[in-house]
Parts: C-alpha cells; sequence; structure tokens
C-alpha cells in the first residue's frame, strides 16, 4: 500500500503515516518546505510528478525540473515519469525520455504496452497503471496489462486500490484514508474525535487490509 501524503491537515496526516509507505508528489510538495522534517520517518518512499494534480489544474510539469527535484531522494524505492494525462501517449514517450518509469493508460493504444515495457527495465523494474475516471469497471484492462507484463516488474496502480485483487498490483496508492477521515470525523457516532485520531484510525484500517492481504497471498503460495 502506498499512502498519499495531501494538502488539508498535512502535518497531521504526515504524522499519521510515520512508518508507512508514502507518495510524495512534485507538483503538490516542491513550494513546500514543511514536510521535509517527516521524510526520515515514511517507510518507503515512492516520488510522483502529480501529473493528474496538475492536468485538473490547468498546468503542465516541466520534466527536467521535476527531475532535479526527485534527484534530492536517491533512496526513493521508484520514481515515475511525466505521463500526459490527457491522453497524448506520444509526449508521454518524450517525457519519459528524460526521466521515470512508464505508464499505461486505458486511454492508450494498447500495442504501447510492449514500448513501454523496456522503458520500465531501464527504470528498475517499475512500471504503472492508470485509469480515466471515473476508474469503476475497468478490471478487463487492468488484467489485460497485468497479464502481458513480466512478473518479475513491479506494478503500481495510480488510485487503484480497487483493483488490488488482481494479484499482480503490487502496490497503490490512494487519497481514500485521509477523505474517509473527514467523513469519519462528520459522522454522528465519531464527531467526537479529533481529526486526528479520525486519522489514526484510517492508517490502521489500511494496516490490516494489507496484514490480510499478505496473509491470502501467503495461503496462495502453499497451493
Amino acid at each position: 500500500m502506498t499512502v498519499y501524503l495531501g494538502s488539508p491537515n498535512s502535518q497531521v496526516q504526515a504524522h499519521a503515516a510515520n512508518g508507512m509507505p508514502v507518495l510524495l508528489s512534485y507538483f503538490i510538495l516542491h513550494t513546500r518546505n514543511w514536510w521535509k522534517q517527516y521524510v526520515p520517518s515514511f517507510k518507503q518512499i515512492l516520488i510522483d510528478c502529480g501529473a493528474y494534480s496538475a492536468y485538473t489544474s490547468g498546468k503542465e510539469i516541466d520534466p527536467i525540473a521535476y527531475k532535479d527535484w526527485a534527484a534530492r531522494y536517491p533512496w526513493a524505492d521508484a520514481c515515475a515519469g511525466v505521463d500526459d494525462i490527457a491522453g497524448d501517449f506520444r509526449k508521454s514517450l518524450r517525457n519519459y525520455e528524460v526521466f521515470g518509469f512508464p505508464t499505461m493508460h486505458d486511454s492508450d493504444p494498447i500495442e504501447l504496452l510492449s514500448d513501454l515495457i523496456p522503458i520500465a527495465r531501464e527504470r528498475g523494474d517499475w512500471l504503472g497503471i492508470g485509469l480515466v475516471p471515473p476508474r469503476e469497471g475497468k478490471e478487463n484492462f487492468v488484467r489485460y496489462v497485468c497479464d502481458n507484463v513480466p512478473e518479475d516488474i513491479h506494478i503500481h496502480g495510480w488510485a487503484l486500490r480497487q483493483y488490488l485483487h488482481i494479484p499482480r498490483i503490487d502496490s497503490a496508492d490512494s487519497t481514500a484514508w485521509f477523505r474517509n477521515a473527514l467523513s469519519l470525523k462528520s459522522h454522528f457516532l465519531t464527531a467526537h474525535l479529533t481529526y486526528a485520531e479520525c486519522v489514526d484510525i484510517m492508517v490502521k484500517k489500511f494496516q490490516r487490509a494489507e496484514r490480510i492481504r499478505n496473509y491470502e497471498e501467503q495461503q496462495l503460495d502453499l497451493f
């Protein structure tokens, strides 16, 4: 599981993510400094350009500036390339030449996958799967990608926690943990809790889900 360090109540979230795998978004974080003190407490780090956030804000990301920023964290597990959310896969390919592992989108021509696999090999054996919202009902595409990517390549699903039941997805990021904490805070049964306490509850929920998934995978290994 990868959790997402977002902007609302960010310091509370950063504290709650102690010992957890965390996604650092260049688009959200590169102009801020407060969060750097928390980085040593994170279990693992995935560097993301924040292409979706940039797209919804009507802005573009400079791949070179992003590469320079990511270079500050050489211990990161992986760094994603700047993918074009608008659907221009040729632009994505040009950006991957600069830096980062590639992502296969459901808006891309399906034959592009064979071109992305060699790039993934060059970038630490990581490849992403991205779905144009709405993300529901697209399991056939996700399974196709998973079935056609070599088993030793790590597959990350961008905002695809709902597809973690597919064994080949090795990790996925999510904003649900802190968004659901806000919903929990407004529920009449838990309105007496602080936001920090609600975030702790959601982190525990994600940790439990990860333990269950690991246990189920171990059981499958027995067969």
